[in-house]
């Protein structure tokens, strides 16, 4: 398989495990993943876009401002997105969102953490395990 996500048990909080085979496509993985776990249920219907921009010094930075960011969203607007085209340029990464307003959230993600986060390059691409504050 060549990119997606598993829940991985852990006592507190939630992990969760990533692969793919890029950086972009593990953001989007991670995101993916993060609103699976949450339970996040979209309307149907209108459609919500929005444009990010987000610097960063690496992949792991990214990666928890990326998510960080998706949270921030959805608390404040209540948006949550399924589609994702992610370009990395020179330490930025730029990001255009499209989804829609939540009309369910099973459990609400307070954070994403930087707890024991790596991302590892191996044969098919990138893989990295994700702990969520909830």
């Amino acid at each position: 398989m060549d990119a997606g996500y598993r829940e991985i048990a852990h006592t507190a909080d939630w992990e969760l495990e990533v692969w793919a085979p890029d950086l972009p496509a593990l953001l989007e993985q991670a995101a993916r993943g993060m609103y699976a776990l949450s339970g996040a249920r979209l309307a149907l219907g209108e459609r919500a876009r929005r444009r990010l921009e987000l610097g960063f010094q690496d992949g792991e930075a990214a990666l928890v401002q990326f998510l960080n960011e998706l949270l921030f969203l959805g608390e404040q607007e209540g948006l949550a997105f399924d589609s994702f085209d992610l370009r990395l340029e020179e330490g930025a990464l730029h990001a255009s969102l499209e989804g829609a307003t939540m009309v369910g959230l099973d459990k609400e993600i307070k954070a994403v953490t930087y707890h024991r986060l790596r991302i590892q390059t191996g044969p098919d691409g990138l893989r990295t395990r994700i702990v969520f504050d909830v």
